[in-house]
């Protein structure tokens, strides 16, 4: 995931009454954008492409350009939304954004292997559980 600092509201429809993991992926999906648009540009020799605009000149093309292609999927890398043309999609299949949002939660879920808690993050977990169910059923040891 794109590790949004929110503890609510990915994923969550309706005020959060009900919860969609494909509206999870499609947020997780606009946070990574928004991390992104804030991490700001780099400014930079091969970034100004100064050289690149000077040899192209002011009528120049500059989709043709090595360095245009060397640095074209720098600022949008999203997964699941589809810039396309309609034509194209359609072709495809046509899959809405919830569609594909919904298979990749699925494909997550068939596939994610997490790392094991270290044993002492494990052991601490479980006591906090065993302390808890102690005090709600009122027998403290």
């Amino acid at each position: 995931m794109a590790g949004a600092d929110l503890i609510y509201g990915l994923g969550m429809l309706e005020s959060g009454v009900t919860f969609s993991l494909a509206q999870l992926v499609m947020d997780n999906e606009i946070a990574y954008m928004v991390k992104e648009v804030l991490r700001g540009i780099t400014l930079s020799e091969e970034s100004m492409a100064t050289e690149v605009i000077k040899r192209a000149g002011s009528h120049g093309n500059f989709l043709e350009l090595e360095h245009t292609f060397n640095h074209m999927r720098e600022q949008s890398k999203t997964q699941l939304i589809d810039r396309r043309t309609r034509e194209s999609w359609k072709s495809s299949g046509g899959k809405s954004y919830t569609q594909r949002a919904g298979e990749k939660a699925l494909s997550i879920l068939k596939s994610h292997k997490p790392e094991p808690l270290r044993a002492e993050v494990r052991d601490g977990l479980h006591s906090i559980v065993t302390e808890t169910e102690k005090e709600l059923s009122g027998r403290k040891k």
